[in-house]
């Protein structure tokens, strides 16, 4: 493993949990201040680019799919529906599941925050030169689809 201890830094600086966690704080406040104007946060955010696709989903398969558990997704889908953002009906097939839509509003919604988004996370990113953050972009992957592949 590469080490880059620079002189004078703190041992922490150099342990991945640290530089994750300080990474990922730092980027969800970048995050949240560019979503606050649309009323939505990052959870929030994913879950009406999901309900965007092509199927209709229910609850539960948003849920698997962002990997939230149901009680927490239960609350997130209320509070979208509050805002208009998202209608929740009961499934012709099965009246035990919800399906989830988005109205024109969350449509709207998902479109000026999506580019807020990538706006925020350009900006997050600028410090790293186009390649390195590529590079970056592609090991957060491979470790993140490492761990879908172990379940």
């Amino acid at each position: 493993m590469v080490s880059d201890r620079g002189e004078g830094s703190g041992p922490q600086e150099h342990r991945l949990g640290y530089l994750l966690k300080r990474a990922q704080t730092r980027f969800a406040r970048v995050s949240a201040e560019a979503l606050a104007p649309y009323g939505v946060d990052g959870h929030e955010l994913a879950i009406l680019a999901v309900l965007a696709g092509d199927e209709t989903l229910s609850q539960i398969e948003v849920a698997g799919r962002l990997g939230v558990d149901r009680t927490t997704m239960v609350a997130l889908v209320d509070g979208l529906e509050d805002h208009g953002l998202v209608v929740r009906r009961r499934s012709p097939r099965d009246r035990r599941r919800n399906l989830v839509e988005l109205t024109p509003a969350g449509r709207d919604c998902l479109e000026q925050a999506e580019r807020a988004r990538r706006i925020a996370e350009s900006r997050f990113l600028a410090p790293l030169d186009e390649q390195t953050a590529a590079a970056l972009l592609r090991a957060l992957r491979t470790l993140v689809a490492e761990e879908t592949a172990q379940k």
